[in-house]
């Protein structure tokens, strides 16, 4: 069963929501090297993996809106991103965004439920740590 592990929101102006979200919430915000991408730590979380300690909790991320990606998403674990993606079309689903890397971390996509939700698709790169 793949679990909500990640949220991102959308931003037309990334200062102006990182200082709302920390103002409003107390995040911890970060911007990611070499990307247009700020991690937002919303629990207690290991400091070497960024997972959350508290079980149930997710951190998520702030990014820029585009035209495909313009409301709050969900992103659920999948062990086979690849696989995953031809279930969710097999299901009614369809790809909004193709698999892409997030170098030794892991792979992501972003997918249309048979609702008109968009929502993501991670797998962990479990080669990363040997």
């Amino acid at each position: 069963m793949g679990g909500v592990v990640h949220f991102e929101i959308p931003a037309d102006n990334n200062e102006r929501a990182n200082s709302f979200y920390q103002s409003a919430f107390g995040w911890n915000l970060s911007p990611m090297q070499g990307m247009d991408y700020t991690i937002a730590i919303t629990a207690p979380s290991d400091e070497q993996t960024g997972t959350p300690t508290e079980p149930g909790a997710i951190n998520g991320a702030l990014f820029p809106r585009t035209d495909d990606l313009k409301t709050p998403i969900l992103t659920i674990d999948v062990d086979d991103i690849d696989a995953a993606l031809g279930q969710i079309e097999s299901a009614g689903g369809s790809v909004v965004q193709a698999k892409d890397a997030v170098p030794a971390m892991g792979w992501f996509a972003y997918f249309k439920d048979t609702e008109g939700n968009v929502l993501g698709v991670w797998q962990n790169d479990t080669s990363a740590g040997t």
